[in-house]
């Protein structure tokens, strides 16, 4: 079901709502106005009898003449009963009135109410009674209720039509702008980044369209690192493979050949076997330790062997050989160690990789790694801090060390962050859940 419908029958409910209770409260407002104006007449009626006559003065003509002037009282009907049991119509003003202004039956239904008979008695000069009739006949003013509730249901109506095609005229603008934000969604599914969303008049919409534009950007300058941290991977694979080749090349080819030499060298009669074998003895300890340094490059065996902090206590003591002026510190958990293989070898790498930049660029005289786990929430958090040179974030963040290793802890669906200031050093900061 669509918005605008829902929209719409909620409206068209609500409006008849309205429309019943304005109709009810109307209707109970003519039925207690009619009430009051029939009443009011009544009363009237009775005071200028009571103020205008005085039978016991005034002889059958005067009097008769008196009533007559009751003709035009409204909503009455005003009978003369003799004392014969005749009797005479003096007012009689609601049977004048038009039958295209009669209201319909069920209004008058609804309106009108029980009015009682009043009598009022008046004796005549020669010792006679006559009784004086006043009905109510409040037709009338029934038919001015009835074109009042016309006049009010029409303007009703029309303010409840008035506010339904507001109402849609909004909507028709508020579909469009989100069939223009759908469509820029779909854009953005099919890799499309470069379009933008155009402003909206409507606060609403226009502050979805700049957080969509946002995202738009962020979602194509994070393409753009990852295509490029895919090709500096594919370059570095590329890389590392040829310098394989060219040490195999330099020290393996040379080494076989030396010791095939030596091999047929050693078949002659009057050869100094015992020298060339030293010398095969020699070459084949070299090629081991070329073979060694090649799987260290590769894969760091004593990470399998003997653990993770093994394995970065021989890395610390590599760099502390090689930089006596730069002191390193870690603080290692051993709970540490009963971290899957595939989460060691990353953190690991991780640490290597900023270990090689702090040598590189921070100029660094005291760093400090840290590996723990939190007990509440089982979360690895990894530290590393040296108090170099720092750098400008903004200028460093689209390295490809620094996406590097930021993309391995996301692999691990952990959270990545750097803080760091010019000449206050450098701090990296890993929180890779557990569980």
């Amino acid at each position: 079901m669509s918005l605008r419908y829902q929209i719409s029958i909620r409206i068209l409910v609500i409006s008849l709502c309205i429309l019943l209770l304005g109709g009810s409260i109307g209707i109970w407002q003519a039925r207690q106005s009619v009430k009051k104006e029939v009443d009011s007449s009544i009363h009237l009626a009775l005071q200028l009898i009571k103020l205008g006559m005085d039978a016991n003065k005034a002889n059958q003509t005067d009097w008769m003449s008196r009533l007559s002037h009751l003709d035009q009282t409204r909503h009455l009907n005003i009978q003369l009963k003799m004392s014969s049991g005749k009797l005479i119509n003096i007012s009689g003003h609601s049977q004048r009135q038009k039958t295209d202004d009669m209201p319909p039956d069920w209004f008058v239904r609804l309106v009108l109410s029980d009015y009682p008979i009043v009598e009022y008695p008046i004796k005549t000069s020669n010792n006679g009674t006559l009784t004086l009739l006043i009905k109510a006949n409040p037709m009338d003013e029934i038919s001015e209720a009835w074109q009042e509730s016309i006049a009010f249901f029409i303007t009703l109506f029309a303010l409840v039509l008035l506010t339904f095609l507001s109402v849609q005229l909004v909507f028709n603008k508020t579909i469009k702008s989100i069939h223009a934000i759908i469509e820029h969604l779909k854009g953005i599914e099919k890799g499309d980044y470069q379009k933008k969303l155009a402003d909206f008049s409507t606060r609403e919409y226009d502050d979805i369209a700049k957080a969509i534009n946002h995202m738009t950007d962020v979602l194509n300058k994070t393409e753009q690192q990852n295509r490029a941290l895919t090709q500096h991977s594919l370059e570095i694979q590329e890389d590392e493979r040829q310098r394989l080749s060219q040490d195999l090349h330099d020290e393996f080819g040379q080494s076989l050949t030396a010791l095939k030499v030596m091999a047929v060298t050693a078949a002659h009669d009057k050869t100094d076997t015992q020298k060339i074998t030293a010398s095969m003895i020699e070459i084949c300890d070299h090629l081991m330790a070329v073979v060694r340094s090649m799987m260290k490059q590769l894969h760091p065996l004593i990470l399998t062997e003997l653990g993770l902090k093994a394995t970065l206590e021989d890395l610390l003591h590599h760099w502390e050989v090689r930089h006596a002026h730069t002191v390193f510190t870690l603080h290692y958990e051993d709970a540490v160690d009963q971290l899957e293989q595939s989460v060691m070898i990353q953190i690991f790498r991780v640490i290597q990789e900023s270990l090689t930049n702090i040598i590189r660029h921070a100029h660094a005289s005291q760093v400090d790694i840290s590996l723990r786990i939190k007990p509440d929430s089982d979360t690895l958090v990894l530290s590393i801090i040296d108090d170099g040179v720092g750098c400008d974030l903004e200028q460093v963040s689209s390295g490809f060390g620094l996406l590097g290793m930021k993309e391995r802890i996301t692999l691990l669906g952990g959270r990545f962050e750097i803080q760091s200031e010019n000449n206050k050093g450098l701090k990296i900061t890993a929180e890779i859940p557990l569980t």
